[in-house]
C-alpha cells in the first residue's frame, strides 16, 4: 500500500438507517441491515432520481434542489425498508419465530405506499420551513419595537435560526433511541473516510478513521442556515407578509447554494474549505457516535455492495492487495 495519506474524492455517500447503513454510488444504492437474528441483510437497487437523468438536474445551483429532494425520497424509502425487520420482531410470538426467514415487502410497492411516502416527504419539508424559516422570523419581529435597524434585526433573526437548529440537533442527539442510529451514522462516515484516505476497508482500519466528514448532511443543513442569514440580510422588502413569503420562496435558492458549498468541500481541502467546513464538522460531534465492530461490519457490507474499493485504491493510491499496509 502506498504510504501517502492524501484525501481523494470517492463519489460515494450515504446515511444511517434503523440498525444499518445505506450507501449510494452514482445510480446504485445498497442498504445493509443487521437483522434481529444477527445476520446482515443487503438490498441492492438502482435509483435514478425523481426526474431521471435530465440535463436540468445537472446544472449548477439547480442540481442542489433536485439532489436534496432525491435524498429525502431515497432516505425515507430505505429507512422504511430497514424498519420492517423490527416491526416483525415486535409482532406476535408466532411471527417472531419466522421473522428471520421472511423478506420485507419493498417500500416502493403499491401506488398507495408511494403516495404516502410523497405526502410524508412534503410534510417534512413543510415542517422544516415552519420551524427553521417562519418561526425565527416571527420571533425576530417581537423585537422590532426595540431594534429599529433592519440589518440588526436580520442578524438577530439569523442568530435565532441557528440557535433553534442547533438546539433541535442537540435535543434529538440526547434521545436514547436515536443513539444507535447515530452510531451507524458514525460507521458510514468512518467507512468513507477509510477508503478516501487510501486504507483497505477492514474493521481495524475503519475503526481508526474519523467519524466526521465534510460531505455530511448535517454540514449541508448548517450551510443552509448560514446561507439564509447572509441572503436575508441583503434581500429585503418592507411588507411583513411579503418578507415572510420571500423567505419561503428563497428556500430552493438557499438549498442550491448550500449544495455547491458542500460539493466544493467534498472535493477540496484548502484553507478556505477547512474554515467553512469547521462549524459543520463540529456539529457532527452531536449527530455521529463511535460505532462498535458489528456496526462497522454492516457499513463495510453496504460499501462493498455498490463500490469496488480495491479498484479505487489501485487507481488513486497505488494499492497492491498482497502487500503489507
Amino acid at each position: 500500500m502506498s504510504k501517502k495519506r492524501k484525501r481523494c474524492y470517492s463519489g460515494i455517500g450515504g446515511q444511517a438507517v434503523l440498525e444499518g447503513v445505506m450507501m449510494k454510488n452514482q445510480d446504485r444504492y445498497a442498504v445493509a441491515v443487521r437483522k434481529p437474528d444477527g445476520s446482515i441483510e443487503i438490498k441492492k437497487e438502482e435509483y435514478r432520481g425523481i426526474w431521471g437523468n435530465s440535463k436540468v438536474t445537472k446544472l449548477p445551483f439547480l442540481r442542489g434542489i433536485f439532489s436534496f429532494l432525491d435524498s429525502l425520497v431515497l432516505g425515507m424509502s430505505t429507512l422504511t425498508w430497514s424498519a420492517q425487520f423490527f416491526e416483525e420482531e415486535d409482532s406476535k410470538e408466532e411471527n417472531r419465530r419466522t421473522a428471520k426467514d421472511q423478506k420485507p415487502k419493498k417500500a416502493s410497492d403499491g401506488s398507495g405506499e408511494k403516495a404516502m411516502m410523497g405526502a410524508t416527504v412534503a410534510f417534512s419539508i413543510l415542517m422544516a420551513v415552519a420551524i427553521f424559516i417562519a418561526l425565527p422570523y416571527f420571533l425576530s419581529t417581537l423585537f422590532s419595537r426595540y431594534i429599529l435597524n433592519a440589518s440588526l434585526l436580520a442578524i438577530l433573526e439569523g442568530v435565532l435560526r441557528l440557535l433553534i437548529f442547533v438546539g433541535y440537533v442537540a435535543a434529538i442527539s440526547a434521545m436514547k433511541d436515536i443513539r444507535r442510529v447515530y452510531m451507524y451514522h458514525g460507521a458510514e462516515h468512518k467507512c468513507i473516510n477509510c477508503i478516501e484516505r487510501g486504507r483497505e476497508l477492514t474493521v481495524k482500519n475503519v475503526r481508526r478513521s474519523s467519524r466526521l466528514h465534510k460531505r455530511c448532511g448535517t454540514s449541508f443543513l448548517l450551510f443552509v442556515m448560514l446561507v439564509s442569514v447572509v441572503l436575508f440580510l441583503f434581500i429585503r422588502v418592507p411588507n411583513p407578509a411579503a418578507r415572510l413569503g420571500l423567505r419561503i420562496l428563497l428556500v430552493p435558492v438557499i438549498a442550491g447554494i448550500s449544495y455547491e458549498l458542500i460539493r466544493l468541500a467534498g472535493r477540496s481541502d484548502n484553507l478556505f474549505v477547512r474554515i467553512i467546513s469547521a462549524p459543520g464538522m463540529w456539529l457532527q460531534h452531536l449527530t455521529t457516535k463511535e460505532p462498535d465492530d458489528s456496526m462497522i461490519e454492516v457499513g463495510i457490507a453496504s460499501v462493498e455492495a455498490v463500490f469496488d474499493w480495491k479498484a479505487y485504491l489501485r487507481e488513486n493510491f497505488g494499492y497492491e492487495e498482497d502487500s503489507d499496509q
